[in-house]
Formats: structure tokens, C-alpha cells, sequence
């Protein structure tokens, strides 16, 4: 019964158009200014970098399908954790809780408000310690690299600022929080439409360069379809965090109509919007000229704006990181609340705030870990690691929707599944041979040298390491009940 009073304080202040800024917020982070380059390199093909846009985009509407099924039937806070804990168990949803915390979300955080400092220093001077300085305190963790605390030192403490800003925001006010990214993301997505738009309509580039190869074009068959999955994969890592809408379910008015509107409102919104973005990219800039490109949004802007190009891009790269990075904190510190109500977690992480009436200490948790991360400057390499865990659960979670079918058939669906059951398991079918290809590819690096480690396996291990405290919280529980 407390777990449902506790549940219920926290209001439902989220409507339909705040919940599809969330999933388009969390989309659109930083990939989209510079992944488009690598696509390019893989693919030497125009036609066929919009062809993976689509492809990634679709498989990503498959999953946000089954998570509106799983939604619309748990509107509850806590998203995934929950789906996870009704078809798997405590074990397994705990051992997803666990990781999120531990880095997958936290360290995600880290990365995206990193990205947002490092381009205000375009506008702002960030100090800087010179390299002896920067060099003299170092933390080496055997297998994962060294940890330079002084280095870049103006912009991780910007980065913190930024972090601890939104943090406070989130703590006072479900509002305050959820409007700083509605702002944001409305911010962005105009500035995206004048950066589409102006590239377009300025008669500075060829249509030519959307049907013309690289020159060095020769792929076909099995090195094809390699190329073709190389680069899928890079494209569905930016279509990333359409997940984050089911963790806030519980706060959102209307959550059986509002959450299966704005996540395929959402994405499918992101979808055109990487489509259009990248044909104004290669409008501009042939495919080879692309591919070269180490900051392709810039260098397609300066073909039309001048120098002026690289300063939109830096304003719009800060906004949609700040905004990426709100909406992550507003949605991510919802799995460590759920947790905490499960008893599988610290129980003062649980607590809703008595005057703000949010989240206030899980948020708090969120917001301080990933200002350690930043600090350590290891962001990169752990998140790196937990990206292949992160599948593993994306591909559970919708696996859970055959299960809960099976399991509980009478229970109340507001939405189901469109093409049910090829639509999860297309997803499902993916999600595979993603995994596959990345353990291969994996063991390849390091039985070469390219890496010290596997780290599709290392992902595993460091996820496993939360297996004494499920067994740690279990055990209290019992004990206090």
C-alpha cells in the first residue's frame, strides 16, 4: 500500500505535447551534427545513407511500439525497470537498475553536458591548467585507462555547473524541469528548420550530390551488407532515448492516450528530421567531401553562411546538448525512484520531496554521480562498455511483450502492438544480431591489439558486480519486513 500512496504523489504534470518534446528531446542530442560524416565513409553512397536513416528509424518505431503497449498497461514511474520486473522478475530488472545507475544513465549524462560546455567555450573563455599541471594527478584503473581529474579543467567545471543547475531545477519543480527541456527542444527543432531550410533553399549546392557515388564506390554483396549494418548501427545510436518517456509514465496526464501519441509522434518527428538534415548536408557537400568532414554540420553551413556557419552550429549544438541533457536527468532519475519503491535500492532514494512533491533525493543521486564522472573525465570509455548492456535490455524489454502476452492475456491494453508479432519481433531480430556482431567484433579488436580488452564481455562482468547487492537489498527487505 505504500509503495501506491508514494506512487501516486507525484503529480501528473506531463501533457502530450511536454511528453513527445521528451522523446524528441532525447533523441536529439550531438550525433546528428557529426555522425552523418562517419555514415558517409562507410556507405560512399547518398542515397544510401537516407536509406539507413529510414531503416534505423523503422526499427526504432518498432520498439517504441511495443514500449507504448508496455507503457499504456504500467503508467507507472520507473519505465523499463518496471516492464523488466513484470516479465523477468526482480533479478533481472534489478540488475538494469543497476547498471543505468552505476553508469549506463549517469554516464550518458556526463558525456552530453561535457559536449554542451566544451562548445560554450566557443562564446565563453574556459581556464584552462597547463599540461604539466594537468599531468600531475593521475588515477590509473587497470583495464579501463587513466583518470586526469585537471584535465580540461574550465570545461568539466562547466559541465558540473550545467549538471548541478539542472539538478536544482529538477529537485524544486516536475514543471521547472520539464520546461527548461520543452524550451530547449523547441529551440532546437527551429534552429534545425532554418539550418535545413537555408541550406536548401540557398542555391549553393547541387541536387546532383543525391544520386551521385563515391568515386571509390564498390561495395556489393557481403561487404555491402556489412557496410550497411555499420552504418545502421551508428544511425539507430542517435535515434537513442526514446526510452526515457516511459520512465516519467507515472507523471503523465492521460498516460494510455499520451504515451503511444507522443512516442510515435516523436520519433517519427526525428526520422524526417535526420532525413531532411542530412540531405541538406549532402546538397552542400559531395559524399566524399562528407565523409572527410570531422564537424559536418559546420563545414555544410560555411558553404552557405561563411564563418558565421561554424557559430549556428556551436549555439545549436549547446542548446541541443543542455536540452539532451535536462531531459535525461528529468527521465533517467525516475529508474533509481522505481528501484527504491521495489526495496531494491537505498530507501531514501524513494522519498518524494514533502514540499516539491518530486524525487527530490533520487534526482539529487543522478545529478552528483554524473558530476563525479565528469570530473574523472572517464565518461567515454565506461559508457562505451555499457552501450552493448543497454541492448541487451532494449531487447528484453520488448521480448517481454510476447511474455506478458502469454502470461496475463485478459489485462487491460489501451495500446497494442501494430502488426503484432512481427513489429517486436523485427526489433527483437535486430537487437540479435547487433549483439552478435558487436561481441564479434569485439573479440576481432582485441585478439588484434586494437583493444585491451572485450568489451561487449567486460559490459557484462561490470553489470554483474551489482549482483551482491540485489542479494544485499533482498536480504534487508526480508529483514525490516
Amino acid at each position: 500500500m505504500g509503495y501506491l500512496m508514494n506512487m501516486a504523489q507525484l503529480q501528473k504534470t506531463i501533457g502530450l505535447w511536454s511528453a513527445t518534446t521528451i522523446v524528441i528531446g532525447s533523441v536529439i542530442g550531438s550525433s546528428i551534427f557529426m555522425k552523418p560524416a562517419t555514415m558517409a565513409g562507410q556507405l560512399g553512397s547518398p542515397y544510401l545513407l537516407i536509406v539507413v536513416w529510414i531503416v534505423a528509424g523503422t526499427v526504432s518505431l518498432s520498439g517504441a511500439m511495443a514500449y507504448a503497449e508496455l507503457g499504456t498497461m504500467f503508467p507507472e514511474t520507473g519505465g523499463q525497470y518496471i516492464y523488466l520486473r513484470k516479465a523477468y522478475g526482480d533479478f533481472i530488472a534489478f540488475l538494469y537498475g543497476w547498471g543505468s545507475i552505476a553508469v549506463i544513465n549517469t554516464a550518458a549524462i556526463a558525456a552530453i553536458a561535457f559536449v554542451c560546455a566544451e562548445y560554450a567555450g566557443n562564446f565563453i573563455h574556459l581556464p584552462r591548467f597547463n599540461e604539466v599541471t594537468e599531468q600531475s594527478i593521475i588515477f590509473h584503473i587497470p583495464m579501463i585507462g587513466d583518470i586526469l581529474p585537471l584535465q580540461n579543467f574550465g570545461v568539466k567545471t562547466l559541465a558540473i555547473a550545467i549538471i548541478i543547475f539542472l539538478t536544482t531545477a529538477n529537485y524544486v519543480s516536475v514543471r521547472s524541469g520539464n520546461a527548461i527541456q520543452f524550451i530547449a527542444t523547441l529551440l532546437k527543432a527551429f534552429a534545425l528548420i532554418i539550418l535545413i531550410f537555408g541550406i536548401l533553399f540557398s542555391g549553393k549546392g547541387s541536387a546532383d550530390n543525391f544520386f551521385t557515388n563515391s568515386n571509390s564506390f564498390h561495395l556489393s554483396g557481403w561487404s555491402l551488407f556489412a557496410a550497411f549494418m555499420a552504418a545502421t548501427t551508428g544511425a539507430f545510436a542517435a535515434y537513442d532515448g526514446w526510452n526515457n518517456l516511459n520512465m516519467v509514465a507515472g507523471e503523465i496526464k492521460d498516460p494510455k492516450r499520451n504515451i503511444t501519441k507522443s512516442l510515435l509522434f516523436g520519433l517519427f518527428s526525428c526520422i524526417i528530421i535526420y532525413v531532411l538534415v542530412s540531405l541538406a548536408y549532402m546538397y552542400v557537400l559531395p559524399i566524399d567531401e562528407m565523409a572527410k568532414s570531422p564537424l559536418v554540420a559546420s563545414d555544410a553551413t560555411a558553404k552557405v553562411m561563411g564563418t558565421a556557419g561554424g557559430t549556428f552550429i556551436a549555439i545549436l549544438i549547446v542548446v541541443s546538448t543542455f536540452g539532451a541533457t535536462s531531459v535525461n536527468l528529468l527521465a533517467n532519475a525516475r529508474v533509481v525512484f522505481a528501484m527504491s519503491e521495489a526495496k531494491s535500492f537505498f530507501q531514501f532514494a524513494g522519498k518524494v520531496h514533502p514540499r516539491f512533491r518530486t524525487p527530490g533525493n533520487s534526482v539529487l543521486i543522478l545529478g552528483i554521480w554524473s558530476s563525479l564522472f565528469v570530473l574523472s573525465g572517464s565518461f567515454d570509455i565506461l559508457a562505451d562498455m555499457f552501450v552493448f548492456m543497454s541492448w541487451v535490455f532494449y531487447g528484453l524489454v520488448v521480448g517481454g511483450v510476447f511474455i506478458l502476452r502469454k502470461r496475463l492475456p485478459q489485462a487491460e491494453r489501451p495500446y497494442k502492438v501494430n502488426g503484432y508479432p512481427i513489429v517486436p519481433a523485427v526489433f527483437i531480430l535486430f537487437t540479435g544480431f547487433y549483439l552478435g556482431t558487436t561481441i564479434f567484433n569485439d573479440i576481432s579488436n582485441y585478439a588484434n591489439g586494437k583493444a585491451p580488452f572485450i568489451n561487449s564481455v567486460f559490459g557484462i562482468l561490470l553489470t554483474a558486480i551489482g549482483i551482491p547487492l540485489y542479494f544485499y537489498f533482498r536480504k534487508n527487505d526480508k529483514t525490516n519486513g
